[in-house]
């Protein structure tokens, strides 16, 4: 009985594993299907390459920084006011600079005097430099001892050391009366290039610290457009191409062209996406800095 019992144990054991390596077998071919066309996904483009596709992004221009203060002060004056063209180098304000210019003044007083004081210890030196020439010739005639020849040599020597310390004493005192000058440059607020002033942070009797904002300087040409696209188009768009721009800020949009700039040459990992920068070219009325653009990409393979 009890060997009836054990011989039917292992005949149903048996036929569980054959029915589970059986079972097993369709879940395996099943799968490989799936991995040989995971392949494929990484090769599709956007559908709207096909008939163009259309991105937006911010107008900007190369040009558009911030003016600051160079040197701490106090606003004497103030040149220019919001929406104001202004050229490269022009005054925009000014900040009190009579101390520097008192300064500047006898920083040039003292160079000049020390200009003079080295001419006079040049003569001086001529001279000690005849007199141990004609020592020279004493002794070579054996008329003086030797020990007045070396004190005539010694005292020239000694006179062209005293040259060179007032050489130097100079170039001291003209770095001096160069550093104010430049210091009294920076009480000049300049523009840096030729633009518009789109804000002025900064009013007449105002004291004003080292690095802070006085203007907001931009220029208004060359105009460009900034977009992203989706990573799958790298290498559908080249340097050089046109595309069409439409200001997204008009009730009638009006079509300007733009040659493209650059191109992202790697895709962005974290957002999938690729950089296109392009400049705009011939008129573009109604356009400017800040605002948002569509851009249109046709011919896309």
């Amino acid at each position: 009985m009890n060997r009836f019992f054990a011989a039917t144990v292992i005949a149903v054991s048996l036929g569980l594993v054959v029915a589970c390596s059986s079972s097993s077998v369709p879940s395996v071919s099943a799968a490989q299907p799936a991995a040989a066309s995971e392949p494929a996904k990484t090769m599709l483009r956007p559908e709207s390459a096909k008939n163009g596709f259309t991105a937006s992004g911010p107008i900007i221009v190369e040009n558009q920084v911030d003016v600051t203060a160079q040197r701490e002060g106090i606003v004497s004056e103030v040149r220019a006011e919001t929406g104001l063209p202004v050229k490269a180098g022009q005054i925009l304000a000014t900040l009190d600079n009579r101390q520097l210019t008192v300064d500047l003044e006898a920083a040039r007083a003292k160079t000049r005097s020390v200009e003079f004081d080295l001419k006079n210890w040049e003569a001086e030196a001529k001279v000690l430099e005849a007199d141990y020439d004609r020592a020279q010739k004493l002794w070579d005639a054996q008329v003086i001892p030797k020990e007045q020849l070396e004190h005539a040599k010694y005292k020239a020597e000694s006179d062209q050391w005293d040259v060179k310390r007032v050489e130097e004493l100079l170039i001291n005192a003209q770095n001096t009366e160069r550093s104010l000058a430049l210091e009294l440059e920076k009480t000049q607020i300049r523009a840096p290039f030729d633009g518009v002033v789109a804000r002025r942070y900064v009013r007449a009797g105002e004291s004003v610290i080292r690095d802070q904002k006085l203007f907001w300087v931009t220029a208004t040409a060359p105009l460009r457009v900034r977009v992203t696209l989706p990573g799958g188009f790298i290498g559908q768009i080249k340097p050089g191409s046109t595309v069409s721009v439409f200001s997204s800020e008009s009730t009638q949009p009006t079509e300007y062209r733009a040659r493209v700039l650059e191109v992202s040459p790697v895709v962005d990992p974290s957002s999938d996406t690729i950089e296109v920068l392009a400049q705009l070219v011939g008129a573009t009325p109604g356009l400017r800095p800040g605002m948002r653009a569509n851009v249109r990409f046709s011919n896309l393979r």
